[in-house]
């Protein structure tokens, strides 16, 4: 026990700081994200032994986008980053000379919340995080379930349309495909191209064309009564709570956390959400139903998730 470092891989950054033992980040260091790999991985060391000064530090927890493997040390493939079966731990603590645990950054983001955010007080839960895509986490009985493989709890890649949209990986329809921020920019454009006398605010906070939307822009329409913007949300609000109630029936959580960029709009994205999910669940109306919560620690989830586990020798089952 004691203080740990918690990294979080972005796109643009990688972030590192020192988490206690009940959650509060004590320091922070950050250095942008590099494109090679042997280069990321100084990066990392770098950002660690900026975090780590004037700290006695006992472990390190990385959250790295891609699958992870059981022993929490190897990243069998990473999406955005040119890591194929890299040895991630290894190469950090050569660098380091501390303990390092790699984790799932999605698995990183769950455990931060079940342990120090929305999760308190629930023993079942299941984390989805709504971003670019749709990443998650499964909390059974207090523990952290990874599969066999360590690569469990993809839910964005659960195909919920048979041959639907092609995905970034490489199978189709996908479940991020229908509900991500990329997909609500989707429903947001399109129906802006069919109707744009329902998108009269939409357009006018881009550049007057669907293809000038970004996401900041639907957030802000939909909070004027755009509706083409509202209808948007509704849309992914619907694929949203479609899955979460096919999770239910593999799960039966007692709470359902929901994370990620979308999940900071508060009620604008999760009360549709609610609704959709009883809708699809199964027996809803005679069944108790899981919560369905805003996660509450918003990006700093995987880094304070990520510290935490490196303080567990194997919370994982």
């Amino acid at each position: 026990m004691g203080l740990t470092i918690g990294v979080d891989i972005g796109g643009t950054k990688i972030a590192a700081g020192v988490v206690d033992e009940e959650g509060n980040i004590l320091s922070t260091f950050k250095v942008p994200t590099p494109t090679t790999p042997e280069a990321i991985v100084d990066a990392i060391a770098s950002a660690v032994e900026g975090a780590r000064a004037g700290h006695d530090i006992v472990g390190v927890g990385i959250g790295a986008a891609g699958y992870v493997n059981r022993q929490r040390s190897t990243v069998y493939f990473a999406p955005n980053i040119d890591w194929r079966n890299e040895p991630l731990k290894e190469k950090v603590e050569a660098r380091v000379g501390l303990p390092v645990v790699v984790e799932n950054d999605a698995n990183a983001a769950a455990w931060g919340e079940y342990r120090f955010g929305a999760g308190k007080g629930h023993r079942n839960v299941i984390c989805i995080t709504l971003g670019t895509g749709l990443g998650g986490g499964i909390i059974i009985g207090n523990k952290l379930r990874r599969g066999h493989f360590g690569v469990a709890a993809e839910f964005g890649h659960i195909r919920m349309v048979p041959d639907g949209l092609l995905c970034g990986c490489g199978s189709q329809g996908c479940w991020e495909q229908y509900a991500s921020g990329r997909a609500l920019v989707r429903y947001a454009k399109q129906r802006a191209n069919a109707t744009p006398e329902n998108a009269e605010i939409l357009l006018g906070l881009g550049d007057g064309t669907p293809d000038g939307i970004e996401g900041k822009h639907i957030s802000m329409a939909a909070r004027q009564g755009d509706r083409v913007a509202v209808d948007s949300y509704r849309e992914l609000a619907r694929w949203v709570g479609a899955g979460l109630a096919d999770l239910a029936s593999l799960f039966d959580p007692s709470a359902f956390i929901v994370g990620g960029g979308l999940s900071d709009e508060g009620e604008l994205v999760l009360g549709p959400i609610r609704k959709s999910y009883k809708r699809w669940l199964v027996g809803g109306n005679w069944r108790p139903v899981a919560d369905v919560l805003a996660a509450q620690l918003g990006n700093k989830a995987g880094l304070v998730g990520a510290a935490d586990l490196a303080r567990e020798p194997d919370p994982i089952m």
